[in-house]
């Protein structure tokens, strides 16, 4: 029998509750009790999930490419990104389709879109209210909409596929979906399901598009594709890869947005230097809000060998996941680690293992660089047309929505058009 860490007593539904409530509360309580390693029990999971924050045992995790995909990620993203999408494939058939859909996202071709990402930003500006108090967040979102849909369907005008993708989209993070989820409530995930079935018929005639003529887009590149046997991708399979992009491209990137610029409000001399200074500092200020600020909070993996890292003991079948949020406020690595300061990674870039907002190992975010870059555009124009403030001397909370974490009230602010 399986022996878990130490973790809390309460019933899987009182765990559940204050996940969902106050998750951060949650796992610092947890952190205090119990140290860098504990057990949570989920409501409708069969065995605890263990959760981690010493680098040594990341590393650890990571390092061995062959563990699965722990069990609610199927659940959670499945109804929407399909059976064959990358985020929910193992093994081989994971790593061949990383390989095809990794070049868009670097280099040459990555750098291509900074010019889509500049375009689309401005264009949203434009219809900022000046003044007056508004959230910021459904701006990034429509920011990265557009940004992604260009990305991969080459589509630089806004119509019915955006506006039902847009609507889809923001139904997967609606906080009724997270909760019917955990608590085996199956109602809104039917719904879900019909909504990405409505889509369909829209993306395969795009699909069946792109293979009689092909462009330039991702979506291109898709239809094209041949693995190193000489077989190709079906429609539906393509159709899965679309749909993951657009998920991981849009909102994930959008709320690292919003997050951003919440810590900048409540820090005017850090807005100041980063409205004064270059692409240098926009990145030490983006790689600090996402260490402050993880947008995935869990990027876990079921062990098929046992871990032995820093003094912790897991049996293969177990499910870890490090707690990203923990790993990035342990002091050893971040002195006063939760104080907003980009110098910090002005000198050095951060350890691998000390920071993890887009996981690690084979499984790492593929679109890392390219969620890096549209933060860095998108940021240093909202720098140059605005003057920003908070709208209220509360900070913003953690709202956990699916997958993310993202600010509850959706980063309120008051914009002033700089001279």
């Amino acid at each position: 029998m399986t022996a878990f860490p130490a973790g809390p007593t309460e019933a899987p539904a009182i765990q559940t509750a204050r996940w969902l409530a106050r998750p951060i509360a949650f796992m610092e309580s947890c952190r205090r009790r119990y140290g860098d390693t504990f057990s949570v029990m989920f409501q409708g999971f069969r065995t605890p999930l263990v959760m981690v924050s010493s680098p040594e045992v990341i590393r650890a995790l990571y390092a061995e490419r062959g563990h699965n995909l722990p069990p609610g990620r199927t659940v959670t993203l499945g109804p929407l990104v399909g059976p064959r999408s990358l985020l929910l494939l193992e093994g081989a058939d994971h790593l061949s389709r990383r390989k095809v859909m990794l070049p868009p996202f670097h280099g040459d071709r990555m750098r291509a879109y900074e010019a889509v990402v500049l375009e689309a930003t401005e264009r949203e500006l434009d219809g900022w209210p000046v003044g007056t108090k508004f959230p910021v967040h459904p701006s990034m979102q429509a920011i990265t909409l557009e940004v992604i849909l260009r990305a991969v369907f080459g589509v630089s005008e806004r119509g019915p596929l955006h506006d039902s993708l847009r609507d889809l989209l923001s139904a997967t993070i609606s906080r009724q979906l997270q909760v019917s989820v955990l608590f085996g409530r199956s109602k809104s995930l039917e719904q879900l399901r019909e909504r990405a079935e409505e889509i369909d018929a829209r993306l395969l005639r795009e699909i069946a598009a792109r293979r009689a003529s092909p462009g330039s887009d991702i979506c291109s590149l898709l239809v094209q594709t041949r693995f190193e046997d000489g077989s190709e991708m079906s429609d539906r399979e393509v159709r899965d890869q679309l749909m993951t992009l657009l998920l991981a491209g849009h909102e994930t990137t959008a709320t690292g947005l919003a997050w951003t610029l919440d810590l900048l409000t409540r820090n005017p001399d850090v807005l100041a230097r980063a409205q004064a200074g270059g692409d240098e500092y926009l990145r030490a200020v983006i790689t600090e809000s996402l260490r402050l600020r993880p947008v995935v909070p869990l990027a876990g993996r079921r062990l098929v060998t046992d871990l032995h890292a820093d003094g912790v003991h897991l049996s293969a079948g177990t499910d870890v996941t490090p707690a990203i949020w923990l790993a990035h406020t342990r002091p050893q690595a971040y002195p006063d680690p939760y104080a907003f300061r980009p110098e910090r990674f002005l000198d050095k870039p951060p350890s691998t293992y000390t920071w993890i907002p887009y996981g690690g190992g084979v499984r790492r975010c593929l679109g890392a660089a390219f969620a890096e870059m549209e933060m860095r555009v998108a940021l240093g124009t909202i720098l140059r047309r605005f003057d920003l403030r908070p709208a209220s001397r509360r900070a913003e909370h953690v709202a956990r929505r699916n997958v993310t974490f993202s600010p509850r009230h959706g980063t309120r602010v008051v914009a002033t058009r700089r001279h």
